[in-house]
């Protein structure tokens, strides 16, 4: 890797190992996980929770996003709803802590199950919309988005694409994290890992070898 890019990394923390977790911290996530794709799986693609940032969200018959732009306007509920916390779970990678970190990517990819409901609705528009406005204004996002796109006849087959990628994001996400290593038992606050350690003797030597 050019010395660039490893300087850059270094300054950003990212060369540095993920904050350890416990045994018992690893254990409880992988079961919360697991319970939720089952969950998830168990719903058939229905409705897992309610869902309005992927709706035009409309205030006094406006889209609240087209004060941006007719193309934000259209997207930026669909946008928002995956930024949010693919942005947070960068946060979380640059800070090494790898639970909040798996937790954002998880939910990030389950937003996609979501996203792709409201896809496969384009044609039929037949889900609810939310609207805090008059309803006659409310407009179906995907059903304008492919319509624009001219991709209006494909919408089930674009949803079963974004819906089979979330699923393969959120397993993924859960087989790595599963993957990673806990702390090791009986290490107590006080007590430095082998690394550490080896680091503090290395410091110590040149220090004498100066003197």
């Amino acid at each position: 890797m050019p010395e660039y890019l490893e300087c850059f990394f270094d300054e950003l923390g990212l060369n540095e190992p993920w904050k350890p977790v416990s045994h018992l911290v690893l254990a409880a996530w992988l079961v919360f996980y697991v319970a939720f794709l089952a969950y998830a799986f168990s719903a058939h693609g229905g409705f897992l929770f309610i869902d309005t940032a992927n709706l035009v969200v409309h205030e006094g018959g406006h889209n609240l996003f087209g004060w941006f732009g007719p193309t934000i306007g259209l997207w930026g509920g669909t946008l928002l709803q995956w930024l949010v916390p693919f942005l947070l779970g960068v946060y979380f990678f640059t800070r090494r802590e790898i639970t909040g970190f798996v937790f954002c990517i998880f939910f990030f990819f389950e937003n996609w199950l979501y996203t792709a409901t409201y896809m496969a609705d384009a044609r039929a528009m037949v889900l609810p919309l939310v609207t805090t406005g008059d309803p006659e204004f409310a407009e179906h996002d995907f059903h304008a988005i492919f319509s624009n796109l001219g991709v209006l006849d494909y919408d089930t087959k674009i949803a079963m694409t974004v819906r089979l990628l979330g699923w393969c994001g959120m397993i993924a996400v859960v087989i790595w994290f599963a993957h990673q290593k806990p702390s090791r038992k009986g290490l107590s606050p006080l007590q430095a890992p082998a690394e550490e350690g080896n680091k503090f003797q290395e410091f110590l030597s040149r220090e004498s070898n100066r003197r």
